[in-house]
């Protein structure tokens, strides 16, 4: 695939490498002189010295050759500038990078819409997403977010005390807008149907606001609901503490956030809602001992040093923090600290840069769909409604689904849900779906234009 990348920072830089390792043609444009010179002579890339917003570079950049646009510098003008630019110069699929209190704005403003781009993050937002994950749901095993973070998946394992066992699915009492989609019995993986049964044992694969499923979740674990609230730490008010602190604002958890810094304290005090925010050093243990750490359930360290980082997990732990969490920068340190980290107290390390990656990966497809997560012969979909498609103008209940294939979630607009029965399908709207391999063909067929 010709991959346009601009921006060489952290992020564009870890995506070229990789990137190139597969094979793809990348074009990278950085503004950046001495560092362009440098990526020209270490990476396997077409390296420009310019300005991504500039039509010159674009076309020396083969713009019209380019199938997918990757906009990554650290300036929403100049990323969402470039990116409208080349959709505009015909390039199918534009991506740009944004600061996170952009992309919290995106509900007040269709800034996707507005400039012509496909999609729009923020690697501060995607990391803290995957650090929230583990405080929202400690026993969920599998857990990602889509549609903009308004619909959540889960999968969980049916326990023992589970009332939910010997159940028919139309009996579970799942609440309006939870779907029960996918159902892995040992070696077996289905997409069930209203009659199909729960058994212990079973993992079960939900989908529905964050809310909602977190209660349907445990019914199914069989998990009685706790009313005591979790106690999370956060090491770090930049971006990606505050983005993470804003997130857990919103479920039964007490949050606090040290930060050095007392102008950011002040700023983070104005800011958050429902969290404390101690002017503190959390890598100095006797910081830790007097805010008595080892009484949190969870301790997440977001600094932009990994070294502090590991260092005040390895403190919080001994203090008797049993889930620690971090941030690592570098990709290759991350997944050897999540690896063995468990043997000193660190359950999981999450990279800025793979978290990017992986969110960039799922469009590197020349497929009208994109598969957002792979199981076992059940893929999660996303795609859009054509216009002028058998489905468009129908209400869901009217339409002939294939068997194997189960509606999760419906963007249109700003506005996200689960859709109903009597919810009618536009063509435009970005529909999401668990759908067999066997379906796929119909599915697809149904809501080609």
């Amino acid at each position: 695939m010709n991959i346009i990348i601009v921006g060489a920072g952290e992020i564009g830089r870890h995506l070229a490498a990789s990137l190139a390792k597969e094979a793809h043609r990348i074009s990278l444009i950085e503004a950046d002189k001495s560092l362009a010179e440098e990526l020209e002579a270490t990476l396997d890339a077409k390296v420009i010295h310019g300005d991504g917003t500039s039509v010159t570079h674009l076309a020396d950049a083969d713009v019209g050759e380019c199938e997918l646009f990757l906009a990554m510098s650290s300036s929403n003008t100049t990323n969402m500038m470039a990116a409208s630019m080349a959709k505009s110069m015909g390039v199918n699929k534009v991506i740009s990078r944004v600061h996170p209190s952009l992309q919290r704005e995106e509900w007040l403003f269709d800034f996707r819409g507005h400039f012509g781009v496909d999609h729009i993050f923020s690697s501060e937002r995607l990391t803290a997403i995957e650090l929230a994950k583990f405080v929202r749901n400690p026993d969920s095993l599998v857990v990602e977010e889509l549609a903009r973070g308004r619909i959540e998946l889960q999968q969980v394992s049916v326990g023992e005390s589970s009332k939910s066992k010997g159940k028919k699915i139309r009996d579970l009492g799942a609440p309006e807008g939870v779907r029960v989609a996918m159902v892995s019995r040992g070696a077996t993986t289905y997409v069930p149907i209203a009659d199909s049964v729960i058994e212990e044992g079973d993992v079960v694969t939900i989908f529905g606001e964050p809310r909602k499923l977190r209660d349907f979740a445990k019914d199914l674990q069989g998990k009685r609901k706790s009313t005591n609230k979790l106690r999370v730490v956060i090491f770090g008010g930049n971006e990606y503490g505050f983005s993470l602190a804003q997130m857990l604002e919103s479920i039964d958890c007490t949050v606090r956030v040290f930060e050095r810094d007392p102008e950011i304290c002040k700023g983070l005090a104005d800011r958050l809602t429902n969290a404390t925010i101690i002017n503190a050093d959390a890598t100095v243990s006797t910081e830790l001992e007097e805010e008595q750490i080892g009484e949190a359930d969870f301790f997440i360290s977001t600094s932009t040093d990994d070294e502090d980082n590991v260092m005040s997990c390895l403190q919080a732990h001994t203090l008797g923090v049993k889930n620690c969490l971090t941030i690592i920068h570098r990709a290759d340190y991350a997944a050897a600290i999540s690896a063995s980290g468990h043997h000193f107290g660190i359950r999981a390390a999450i990279s800025p840069r793979e978290a990017t990656r992986r969110e960039i990966q799922r469009f590197i497809t020349t497929d009208s769909y994109h598969i957002l997560k792979k199981f076992d012969g059940v893929d999660l979909m996303e795609l859009r409604v054509g216009k002028g498609s058998l489905a468009a103008g129908h209400m869901v209940k009217e339409i002939q689904w294939p068997p194997g294939t189960v509606l999760v979630g419906k963007l249109r607009g700003l506005h996200a849900e689960v859709p109903g029965p009597d919810e009618v399908l536009l063509g435009g709207d970005h529909l999401y779906a668990m759908v067999s391999k066997d379906a796929r063909k119909a599915f697809l067929k149904l809501l080609a234009a």
